[in-house]
């Protein structure tokens, strides 16, 4: 094991990185202020979206302020080397690779630590009975949640997420002033077809995004619960990105690919589960919440881009939009006489989007005379800007 240990961390022995990693300061700045309690700190979010260049970040600001590197372990659970070992039988060796007491305080960085079964009960009993600061990441929230309780009071969960426009501009190296708003339209153009990815967008490649949606569903979706049928899982993620934006009928779904209702309701939720997808109720009472269909959709531009090419550009508009509020607001979509309108926020705020087009008639109707707080028409990309208001 020492071997694979010092493999995970090169900082033991040498300069901590040789390639210049960008950082997202929206995550860093909040992840650095967390080293300063007890708590754990879970990282979750869509495969290969940057929780691990995040952990190595912190690492490299931890150096940097003078903390000895032998007091830091990184590792990736999911590494088969690791496969006979708990959590707590690793740590152990690396306190006894170091020669660290249980009372030196380590700082623990474990990647995909979904890998090890009990690993919530193995945390409890580190955070319990050593002196650590963890931080554990996963690219599946279903895996991540907590069912016995374990960590409740002792865990913070940050969801990262695919790049924004703002981010995006900023990995490409691109700085537009406000003389410059005609010029947004034609990059976000570009940002659909890119995503929000970080490895993609500093090097776009069709093939890099595939791999990746293969990789979920046979990783996190097939192969973790058992599944049998793979492709069935990418006939029903196909679907799934025709129908984004869009309400959602699990049983036309089901009837489509020959399966049962509740056979499609469990993949849906297997998909959510991994970040690919998102899913906003209808506003209204409790039933409607709860029964009324759910509209969907796509966790990254560039991924629905793969399946949809360059169909309906107000579609990917909303679909931006909706990304950028899910990160400010409770969501709802309203729909009242079968008039739809995009968004309406748990604090009555009414949104509707417009790919540089206007509400029609009846839209106009329901928009106007519906009560809410406020009312916003997003119809061009440089008033994307309303949402930071928000």
């Amino acid at each position: 094991m020492e071997e694979v240990l010092y493999q995970y961390n090169p900082w033991w022995e040498e300069a901590i990185f040789n390639e210049e990693i960008i950082p997202r300061e929206r995550y860093l700045g909040r992840l650095i202020k967390y080293l300063d309690n007890k708590q754990i700190i879970s990282l979750t979010g869509l495969r290969r979206v940057g929780k691990t260049t995040l952990m190595k970040l912190i690492i490299k600001e931890l150096i940097r302020k003078g903390t000895s590197s032998k007091y830091i372990l990184y590792i990736s659970l999911d590494d088969y080397l690791f496969h006979q070992n708990s959590i707590i039988e690793i740590i152990n060796e690396y306190r006894k690779l170091h020669k660290l007491k249980i009372e030196e305080k380590i700082y623990l960085f474990l990647d995909e630590v979904t890998y090890k079964d009990n690993f919530h009960i193995q945390l409890k009993n580190i955070y319990d009975s050593q002196n650590t600061k963890i931080f554990a990441a996963s690219s599946s929230a279903s895996m991540l949640r907590d069912k016995k309780a374990s960590l409740t009071g002792r865990s913070i969960t940050l969801e990262i997420k695919p790049l924004d426009l703002e981010e995006y501009l900023f990995f490409k190296g691109i700085t537009l002033k406000k003389r410059d708003k005609q010029l947004y339209k034609s990059y976000f153009l570009d940002y659909i077809k890119d995503g929000g990815m970080p490895e993609n967008v500093l090097s776009p490649n069709r093939e890099y995004l595939m791999n990746l949606v293969d990789d979920i569903i046979q990783k996190d979706i097939t192969a973790f619960h058992g599944l049998k049928n793979h492709q069935i899982l990418r006939d029903y993620f196909l679907l799934l990105m025709e129908r984004s934006g869009k309400q959602l009928s699990i049983n036309k779904i089901a009837k489509i690919l020959n399966i049962s209702p509740d056979t499609s309701k469990r993949y849906l939720s297997y998909f959510e589960s991994t970040y690919l997808i998102h899913l906003l109720p209808r506003w209204g009472k409790t039933n409607q919440k709860l029964l009324s269909a759910k509209k969907i959709y796509a966790s990254d531009l560039g991924i629905k881009h793969l399946f949809m090419g360059d169909r309906d550009l107000g579609n990917y508009f909303e679909n931006y939009i909706y990304l950028v509020l899910r990160n400010k607001k409770i969501l709802y979509y309203l729909y009242e006489n079968t008039v739809e309108i995009d968004f309406y926020t748990d604090d009555k705020i009414l949104i509707e989007s417009k790919f540089y087009s206007q509400l029609n008639e009846k839209q106009d109707k329901l928009f106007s005379e519906y009560p809410a707080d406020k009312k916003i028409v997003i119809n061009s990309v440089d008033k994307l800007a309303l949402l930071n208001e928000l």
